[in-house]
Formats: C-alpha cells, structure tokens, sequence
C-alpha cells in the first residue's frame, strides 16, 4: 500500500474516526433481508477445503479440513447476501450473491475475487456441466437460467426462460450431461374460485361459487362435510359472508375442494367462463425443470410438492428432492391444528419424469392429532434445506433448519438416525469420514462422525447480526418449540419471513365475531367513514402475507382484525398444535426480530432507483376491456403511472384517486385521521401497536378490510386467466382470485382510457418500492400522508471488479454513478481486495475521498482505481447507507480498524479484541 501512503490526505484523524464508528452506523448497520441459503456449503475436489457462504458477514469462508476439524483460513469478501457457494476446481469457487445480483469467482490461492459475473435478478444457485463446460445459474426472480462459458465468464450469456416459479437449487447428473433445476414456489395445483365479489356487474372475478349451477347450488360458504359444517357454524353468530373456494387438482386430472365436490366444469371445462378462466385452462405445477446441457432443451417433471428446498442425485441417476406439502384445501383452523402440512421427500428418475414417488421425511408422526408428546415432537425433521448422499447411496443426510437436526435416512426413506446440531442447519456435505454441516442462524459448523451418527465439533464463525436477530429468529422458525407435532412454524407459511404463494381458509365455524372498535375506520375520510362491519370468523380464504415491514404497520392481517402481533400469539396453539403460547417477552423477541425484515432492491427500479419510463411487461397481458384479451401488453412508463394514481386524477367514481387510500409511499392506509381541517396521527394502543386506516368500500364481502401494501406485488405475479398454462393458482386481492395486476387495475370502479394507460399502472405497481416517492400532505383530504417504510435502494449490492489499472468505459461510468450515488447520501460504498499479498478494505467517506482500513491512511478514488491488477483485483460495492464502514472497514465495529487489528495482531471479527 505505498501508493497509498503516498496518496494520504488527512480527512479523518483516526481518534475521531474510531471514537465515531460505531455511532455513525447506528442502526443501518445491518440490514436483515432473511434471504434463504441455497447451496450454501462444498468441498473442494482434492477434499482438503470446505468453502462455506457467511450471508450475514457478506464473505465466502475457507476451511482447512485435513484433519476432519474444520480450522478457518480465510474469510474473503464477496456480494452482499452469498447464499450459494461451488467448487469449480481446487483452485477456484463461484460464490452466487443474492442481493448483488452477481456471482464472485474466487481465486483459492491468491483468496481474492478475480472477476464478478452480473447477473438477471435474486440469482440462488450456480453449477457446472457440459462441455465445453459452462456455469448454469439459477435467478430466482425472473424465472430463468443464465448460462455461461465457465471459462470466459464475462462473455454474454445465454438466457433460459422456464416455465416455472422460482428456480433456484441446481443439480447435474454424473455426466454431466443434464442440469436439474428446483423450482422453490412450485405450487400444489390449488387454486382459488371466486365468491366474495360484491363489485357487482363487471366486477371480478366472478361469484362462481354462489352460481346455483355448482356442486352446492349456489350455497356460500358451501359446507364441508357432506351437507354440514366441521365444526358446525355458531348459531348465535349471523349469516357468514360469501367467500371464495379453494379447489385442488387430484390424480385423475379433476378440480375438487375438501367436500370432494367437482368443480372441473368451472375450472377447465366448458364453464370456465363462470369463474373468469379459458376453457382447457390449467395448472401444471411444475416442479423440476431439465435442462440437456448440450442442446438446453427443457423438459419438466411434476407433482413433487409445494415448495422444493434442496435437490440432489443418487449415484443412480434418481433425482432427490426434499421440501414441504401444503395442506391448504383443508378448510377451517380446527380442521388444521398442527398438521397443516408435510416434510417430504420426492424421488423422480429424468428418464421417467412422470413416475413420482414420495416419502414422508417424519414416519413416525400418523397425523390422527395436531399435539404428541415433547419427546416425540423432537423425532420430527422440520423446514428441509439441504442433502447429501454418502458414495454408495445408501445415507442420505438430511438438515432441518428448523428442527436444528440432521436426519439420516436410507435410500428406500427410512429414517435410520438423527443427530442435532446447532440452529438454522442448511448445507451439508458427505466427506468420507466426516458429515459438514452449516448452521446458519447458530453461524456455526457442525462435525458429524457418519459412522456413530454423532456429533464430533461444533466450529463458530463470527456473524455480525444484531441480538434482536440471533434472539428472536427461533420463533418464526423452530418448529420442535412452536408446533404440537415438531414440524412445523410460523415459517412453515412465511417461508423466510415472506410467503407461500397459496391461499388458506383458517376460518373456525364456531368462532366468535369480532367488533372493529378502536380501529381507524376510513381514516376519517368523508364517504369513507360508513358501512363497516364486525369481522365473521368465517371468513373465507386469504392468501399468505409476507412479514416484511409489518411491525409498526399495525392493525395485521388482510382484514385488519389483528391489533397487533401480540393477537397472533393464540395461533401458536390454536393453528400451531403447541401447548402453550409464548410469554410476554418472547412476543417482544419474536416482535423485535420481525422489525428487523427489509424489502430487498426493487428489481425494476433504476440503478438511481428513479422509476421506469419503458419498462417491458413480459407475462402481463392484456384482459379485453380496451380490446382483444389476452395479448401481450405494451411498456410501461411508470412515471405516467405514478401521475394516474395521485390526484388530481381521480379513478373511483370521480371521488377518490388511488393514493387516498393507498397512501404514498408504502401503499398502505395513512396512521393519521381527519379531523375536518388536516390529518392528525391516531393514537397508539396500549401495547404500542398504530392503526393504518381500514376502509368499507373495497367491493369485497368481508366489508371491513385493512388497506393493504403494494411493495411485493411483483411476487405474486404468475396466474393469468387468459392463458391456458398458468404458474400460479393464486393471485392478488385478500383471496388471491384476481388474477393479473392488469385484471385486478380492469375493475369497474377504475377510469383507465387505455391498454397503455393499463400498461402504464402495471409498471408502476412493479416499480412501488417504496422509497424516493412522493408523500401525501396533512392538508390534502384525498391524498394523506403514509407512513414511512423499509425498502432497499436499487442500486444496494451492486457490483464492479477491477483486474487492471484502467477501467473499461463502462466500468469507468458504473463507477462515476455509485460515487454520486454515495455523495447523495442515498447509499454507501466499499472496496475489497489484495494488495501487496493482503486483504485490503476502503470505505468512500465523500469528497473523493476513501477511508482505508488503516486509519491514518486514505486514499482518493482516482488513485485508488489505479491500483488494480492481476492478483490485487478491486471489488467496488453498494452497500445500505450506514452499513459502509462495518462492511469496509470495521467488520465487527469496535471502533479499530480491520488492517489496524490484524497488523497488532487482535481479531477484526471480535469486539472484544481491539
């Protein structure tokens, strides 16, 4: 670092700097997205090194494993959010960064990322087979493969669309020949049938299951048990509102619900048009997609389960696939208690895609009750993540990230041991006389003797997390604590603090009505203030929500019947099958933990995060209110479609725009009320909990509704009722039976002109992140102001390698553009990398200036550029405003400098070491 001794300027004197660093951070320092480990673990071909991804600490970690205890030789950094991490030789490993849209390829000898590869959205998993041989990376977002000369990386890749939602672990066989993709939101074939409809004419969708040509004659809710109710319906309580139905698809190719009623003539067949579908309309629940790694032609295999977690191959070819199977047909919580669903495990052979056959990953359980004894429930493997297979096939080691377990399984799906081990495993790898296991929220290694099926050493690893996260993760996740059988939780739905993609009726029959006193009903709202009525514990289904940004956002849930999360906690026995509910501070752990979930960047922001004036809309088509459906739509300008939704445009009835209740910037109803002159804010609970506003004129049968967010559209995006092939059987509203965003905008009570207009809102609604919007003013009756929210500038985790003194003109002005990024304010930015043998970190502190991890020393970003080369490559980074100095500089942010640590010989990885 010479040049940059010489390059020294004194912007910070190191006594301010370290008495600041820690302050300066705050609470940005960590921002928690829960993204899911994919791949997260491997070993080196010559078996020597186990490489593992540290999510939390943004590094990829190298093992030494020559004696079988896993001693740590290096922690080298790479994207933000690593979840996948292969061995592409010994002296090479591509590590997949989630949030960074990139993968890392890292040179094992010098420790330093040679070059990054970009890639399409939320990339999960990487592998390599062909040959020539070429890299298949899954990116779960958008639906497809990129495929790349593995040895010239930075060529353009091949793009691979795929049928199916949320490709993301990856597998090849023996050959190498064939690559498998998993596709995580597979789906059950379940969807949903509309009846809560109160829109009237033109309303959609349709109320086919009050249409008297049905199976029950038009009865709304139908029964479910023959001609009555399990449990039968509280006489005291009024007559339920109409609601939608969930149908599932069975063996024989029929659309029937829990009664076993068929409604395939409405789904599929000639009356299709009564539920708003096309006849022949369907659902093929792909599961596995299979790709001919010479020619990428793509075949699929189906009707594995729900959400597939971890794919693997026996040495005989057979594809493995481990995950959970929703039960979400069933009706009605008491039906549901604790054992809402299955761990199971799917064996398929590519040469026979259609022969599947499945395993329950939990034997011992029979499923007669929702509660067994506490020993028994800690037999139960929960939320699968990962597989491995020892040489002959004969052991499959499988982990349980929320069961804190490996179960040992045969290859016929027998359990023949289990081992537990710390919290969170994911990835797993057999090597020999050794089983390695990764403990993701433990931020541990776990040594198991395969031939004892014992646990030998547990490794700890730093993680940076804050103590709101190590603590109150386990009541989302751990399912040997939270449920009455041992497999399931909280998590079970909100996979990763967000959803499953399918809807439930967790309605109770013999429930009790719940007044709506106290709520903010209409946001005091003239014409929005009437017609609110009591909640029915009837109320049909509703799809999965995510977590995400909840807490602060109180009341919960679709209807706002929930003040706040404390009102879940009966759902722990009542849903969960547990004995008892958590205590009054582990509410407040579990409460503090969700409050740490951020929306991750909006993949279809700018890099500035600025919205969208052409933005293509593939899959988006139109619904024939303007012309033929059915068509693709034309781009959208979100920045039209941003000026259609504020007033003065009002598009419901000439009375409201979309942001009087859909306030700016969240999309969600304004914690304020209108006292005739200005909004003022609605006073908290007593348990701190807010009230956004509620509202009675949505259109829907459940009549009082919270006015819901808009930042996760994109992910529900995938039922289409003009096409016949659908990936999802569920899509927006409560109910998740509208089926496009373009569908859902088509309503009656909204004035588009156009297609294009439609086209314009669609990208809008993809484009509603939530930050850099404008708000609403205390003044203005239709446009209130919303509260605050926590989402991710687009242009977080983004990635340039430098391998020369002399960036490429792209390179150069990607560059220039996080400079100015970072001057602004909005984010931060870090470089790593070697240089003169060691690991190196720079934090851009404004000005032109970085802050070297050193602390008398920095450097300027025109200098500092010129330090690339071969071996000493520089990987510049966008990282969350506040985070930058613990990424850059000071991983453990106790005020002393990384290389300042390691040159005195004190740890940068312990804050209690300076």
């Amino acid at each position: 670092m010479s040049v940059v001794r010489r390059a020294l300027a004194v912007l910070l004197p190191c006594l301010v700097l370290c008495a600041g660093v820690s302050s300066a951070q705050g609470t940005g320092a960590f921002v928690n997205w829960e993204h899911p480990h994919v791949h997260p673990l491997d070993l080196t071909p010559d078996g020597t090194r186990l490489l593992a991804v540290n999510t939390a600490d943004n590094r990829l970690m190298v093992f030494n494993v020559t004696s079988g205890l896993p001693v740590l030789a290096a922690a080298i950094p790479v994207g933000l959010d690593p979840v996948s991490v292969r061995a592409r030789s010994n002296t090479e490993a591509w590590v997949v960064n989630h949030v960074s849209d990139s993968v890392s390829i890292v040179d094992l000898t010098t420790l330093n990322v040679r070059t990054t590869v970009s890639t399409d959205d939320e990339p999960a998993d990487v592998i390599f087979a062909g040959s020539p041989q070429r890299a298949f990376i899954s990116c779960s977002q958008v639906n497809r493969v990129l495929v790349v000369d593995a040895a010239n990386p930075s060529s353009t890749p091949t793009r691979l669309s795929l049928q199916g939602e949320e490709p993301r672990a990856l597998a090849t066989n023996a050959a190498g020949t064939q690559v498998y993709v998993a596709f995580f939101e597979s789906g059950n074939r379940s969807t949903m049938l509309g009846g809560g409809n109160a829109m009237g004419g033109g309303g959609f969708p349709p109320n086919v299951v009050s249409n008297t040509a049905g199976p029950y004659g038009g009865v709304n809710p139908p029964p479910n048990s023959g001609s009555l109710f399990n449990p039968p319906k509280k006489t005291t309580n009024p007559t339920p509102p109409p609601v939608g139905l969930i149908v599932k698809k069975n063996a024989a190719g029929r659309w029937v619900d829990d009664n076993t009623r068929d409604w395939t003539a409405f789904v599929s067949g000639a009356s299709a048009a009564s539920s708003g579908r096309r006849p022949g309309w369907d659902l093929p629940d792909r599961d596995v997609a299979i790709i001919d790694a010479s020619s990428l032609a793509v075949t699929y295999a189906s009707g594995l389960m729900n959400l597939n977690m971890a794919l693997s191959v026996h040495p005989n070819g057979t594809l493995v696939m481990v995950g959970t199977d929703a039960l979400n047909e069933v009706r009605f919580e008491p039906n549901l208690r604790g054992r809402f669903l299955r761990v199971v495990a799917a064996a398929v052979h590519p040469a026979t895609p259609t022969a599947v056959t499945l395993f329950d990953l939990n034997p011992h359980l029979t499923y007669t009750t929702g509660t067994v004894p506490q020993a028994t429930r800690d037999l139960a493997l929960g939320d699968p993540r990962g597989m491995a297979w020892n040489t002959a096939g004969t052991r499959v080691y499988i982990t349980g990230m929320g069961s804190n377990n490996v179960a040992v399984m045969d290859d016929a799906g027998h359990r023949m041991a289990q081992v537990d081990v710390g919290e969170g495993p994911t990835g797993v790898v057999f090597a020999g006389t050794r089983v390695y296991v990764l403990n993701k929220f433990a931020a541990s290694v776990s040594v198991l003797d395969p031939a004892t099926n014992t646990e030998l050493a547990r490794v700890p690893f730093f993680d940076p997390s804050p103590g709101a996260i190590k603590v109150g993760r386990q009541h989302l996740y751990d399912t040997h604590k939270g449920s009455g059988l041992g497999h399931i939780s909280c998590a079970s739905c909100h996979i990763d603090g967000r959803m499953d993609r399918l809807a439930w009726d967790l309605g109770d029959p013999a429930g009790d009505m719940k007044a709506v006193t106290g709520q903010n009903l209409g946001m005091g709202i003239p014409g929005m203030t009437s017609g609110f009525q009591p909640w029915h514990a009837m109320k049909g289904p509703m799809t999965t929500q995510t977590l995400q940004d909840i807490i602060g956002k109180e009341p919960l849930h679709w209807r706002g019947d929930r003040a706040g999360l404390e009102e879940f906690n009966p759902a722990f026995v009542g849903l969960q099958g547990d004995d008892v509910q958590l205590t009054v501070v582990e509410m407040q752990q579990f409460e503090d933990f969700l409050a740490t979930l951020t929306f991750p960047p909006n993949p279809f922001r700018n890099l500035d995060n600025t919205l969208p004036t052409n933005l293509p809309l593939p899959g988006h088509f139109t619904t024939g209110r303007f012309g033929a459906a059915g068509q693709p739509l034309p781009n959208g300008n979100a920045v039209n479609g941003l000026r259609i939704y504020r007033p003065p445009r009002l598009l419901d009835g000439g009375t409201f725009a979309c942001a009087t209740c859909h306030t700016l910037p969240t999309g969600m109803g304004g914690d304020v009320r209108w006292n005739g002159s200005q909004f003022v804010p609605f006073t908290t609970g007593t348990s701190g909990e807010h009230h956004t506003g509620l509202v009675s004129i949505d259109g829907f049968s459940n009549v009082t509704m919270k006015i819901s967010q808009l930042r996760n559209l994109y992910e529900k995006v995938g039922m289409e009722f003009t096409q016949t092939s659908n990936l999802a059987g569920f899509g927006f509203s409560h109910d998740g039976g509208v089926d496009s965003l373009a569908r859902f905008l088509s309503e009656p009570v909204f004035t588009f002109q156009s297609d294009q207009e439609l086209a314009d809102m669609v990208a809008f609604m993809l484009s509603f992140a939530g930050s850099d919007l404008p708000k609403g003013s205390a003044t203005t009756v239709a446009e209130p102001p919303g509260p605050d929210g926590k989402d991710t500038h687009a242009a977080v985790g983004q990635q340039v390698t430098l391998t020369t003194a002399s960036p490429t003109p792209a390179q150069a002005s990607t560059l220039a553009t996080f400079l100015a990024l970072a001057d602004s304010g909005k984010v931060g930015l870090v470089v790593k990398g070697n240089q003169g043998g060691i690991a190196r970190g720079a934090t851009y502190m404004g000005a032109g200036v970085f802050q070297a991890d050193r602390a008398t020393e920095t450097v300027t970003a025109a200098v500092l550029q010129t330090l690339a080369g071969a071996g000493n490559e520089l990987t510049y980074t966008v990282v969350p405003k506040g985070s930058e100095v613990r990424i850059g500089i000071d991983r453990d942010l106790d005020g002393a400098l990384d290389r300042d640590e390691l040159d005195r010989g004190t740890r940068p990885d312990d804050p209690t070491s300076r």
